[in-house]
């Protein structure tokens, strides 16, 4: 301890001070900061939902979030009566493909397409559902295996 005494004392400093820096904003770098002050600053504790957004905007991952959206919500959207009988299938180029549980059903979304369209754009946003391709129920296909044979299938063969 002595000797640390004695090189502050050579040195013309004295004893238990520091070196002053030079810069002159009271040891601080002049770039940075401590403290943000009364406004707002982005170092400020921000909101999960306002970060993600930032973060799927620079991403470039708006029309992926926006057509999740269109899937996971698809009752709220449309309304729980008209999710019970239909389901979206794919979106693909702003195309919504639809599949609806019955013939009568999916006549019915067509007449309601418009409708449907407009509260999944309030929803959503404008832009992502441009159209809707509505589709019946599939049937069953008779073709199984890696060999078919060409022809009608199995019919009444019984007699």
């Amino acid at each position: 301890m002595e000797a640390a005494r004695e090189k502050a004392k050579a040195r013309g400093v004295s004893p238990g001070t520091r070196k002053p820096r030079v810069g002159g904003s009271g040891g601080q770098s002049p770039r940075r900061r401590r403290w943000s002050g009364p406004g707002a600053d982005a170092r400020d504790p921000q909101p999960l939902g306002r970060l993600a957004s930032r973060i799927a905007m620079e991403h470039g991952w708006n029309t992926r979030l926006s057509t999740g959206q269109v899937f996971g919500q698809w009752g709220k959207l449309v309304g729980e009566d008209v999710a019970e009988h239909a389901q979206p299938v794919a979106l693909k180029d702003g195309e919504l493909t639809v599949r609806a549980s019955s013939t009568a059903w999916a006549t019915q979304l067509r007449l309601l397409q418009g409708q449907l369209l407009a509260k999944i754009a309030a929803g959503v946003g404008h832009g992502v559902v441009k159209r809707m391709r509505i589709q019946g129920p599939t049937a069953p296909s008779w073709r199984k295996g890696l060999r078919h044979v060409p022809g009608r299938g199995p019919r009444d063969t019984y007699g």
